[in-house]
């Protein structure tokens, strides 16, 4: 950047005019792209919050690498390829799961739900036990079993831990006399609840989780499961064990991280950050033609200026170039402003809660959650003063053609 133009435009920027309104236009501009740049700053660093805090929640449920058949439902897990999978470095702590759908009943309430039988490593592996909102995460005790249930289930049918009615199960039977009558067409198994967790509404609503003995016994599955998961080790590269999972299995199986299990709710957030990104910045547009106002009065004071840095020596586009750095100087400012006040509020939020969600304390958390990423920092201010150079730059052009 030229030395002396940008020292005559930071005079121009910081000194009185003899004209007060064009101080207060100025100010109007620089007060606009604050705001806007403050209000990016924090809808963006939002975004990064409920998207970790997503993340976190499903990762109390869903496994790092999730295996399921492309076409049909169940298969067999002891053969030569999951014992080779079973070995593979990276991989920390597997589970045989089992998933149905079956009809719930407790007392008097009915309710749909999905059974989900999973091996004793179930919860170290995803850490559900972390997640218990009543009672303990207890599959089995001695040769008792128990189902754990999502806090859905549990408010749709009034289930309480006091152990002295159970859950009744009934599933259709694996039959292949289609004359048998429907009284003996269903399989009825009963299990006591012994704790109930909360994740995610979605979660929440669909499964009831049971030791897969019992869901074995259930939907009369010898040796066959519905998925495989697998959590991997701390420092493993989730990716490059997929694509070696993939590779063992062919395309017979469908191999899922945890990002691709959840493909729609990410998907849906990422997309909602880059509109709301979309959005402010347009508002950041609008606000930079405060701009062109300010620069074409300062123009007009400035006249006299002018004419004595023409005469002094000064070209023609020094003197446009003065004015351009005068421009991009307001958003500048606008956007190193709003900035610093956006990290000082998302510091604060996260500290005291400033915002608070509206629910009466039915969510995970009480307010907003935020996170600030200085990727996000960078590119809000590279997209600010981008938008403020290309404000200034054709207006200069024009008003200077104009008035001098």
């Amino acid at each position: 950047m030229p030395i002396f133009p940008f020292y005559i435009a930071r005079r121009y920027l910081f000194s009185k005019k003899s004209t007060n309104v064009i101080n207060i236009i100025s100010g109007i501009s620089v007060f606009g792209v604050t705001i806007s740049t403050l209000a990016l700053v924090v809808i963006l660093s939002v975004f990064n919050g409920l998207d970790g805090l997503i993340k976190s929640l499903f990762s109390s449920f869903d496994p790092d690498i999730k295996i399921t058949l492309n076409e049909g439902k169940s298969f067999n897990p002891n053969s030569q390829q999951f014992n080779k999978i079973k070995n593979l470095d990276g991989i920390a702590i597997f589970s045989e799961v089992i998933e149905e759908n079956a009809l719930l009943r407790y007392g008097d309430k009915e309710f749909v739900a999905t059974i989900k039988g999973v091996s004793n490593s179930f919860a170290s592996m995803t850490g559900i036990d972390t997640m218990m909102i009543d009672g303990k995460f207890v599959l089995k005790q001695g040769k008792e079993m128990f189902a754990v249930t999502g806090y859905g289930i549990a408010s749709a049918l009034s289930i309480g831990l006091n152990f002295i009615e159970p859950i009744i199960i009934y599933v259709p039977k694996n039959t292949g006399n289609k004359n048998i009558n429907l009284q003996n067409a269903t399989k009825r198994k009963i299990i006591y609840p012994s704790g109930i967790f909360s994740i995610q509404q979605e979660i929440d609503s669909r499964y009831l989780i049971v030791p897969i003995e019992f869901a074995r016994d259930l939907f009369d599955y010898s040796k066959n499961i519905t998925s495989f998961e697998i959590g991997t080790k701390p420092n493993a590269n989730t990716d490059k064990l997929q694509t070696e999972i993939k590779s063992i299995l062919g395309n017979k199986f469908d191999v899922k991280n945890r990002f691709q299990q959840q493909e729609i709710m990410y998907k849906t957030i990422k997309s909602e950050k880059l509109i709301g990104f979309l959005i402010l910045l347009f508002i950041i547009f609008i606000a930079s033609f405060n701009v062109i106002g300010s620069l074409t009065m300062l123009i007009i004071d400035k006249k006299k200026d002018i004419e004595t840095l023409l005469s002094m020596g000064a070209s023609f586009p020094v003197i446009r170039k003065i004015f351009l750095i005068e421009g991009w100087l307001i958003s500048v400012t606008g956007a190193i402003l709003g900035i610093f006040l956006g990290i000082v509020f998302c510091i604060l939020q996260q500290k005291y809660g400033l915002i608070a969600l509206q629910g009466d304390g039915s969510f995970i958390v009480d307010s907003y959650p935020v996170k600030i990423y200085i990727s996000d920092l960078f590119f809000i201010f590279l997209s600010v003063i981008s938008i403020g150079f290309l404000a200034a730059w054709y207006p200069v052009r024009y008003i200077t053609q104009k008035y001098l």
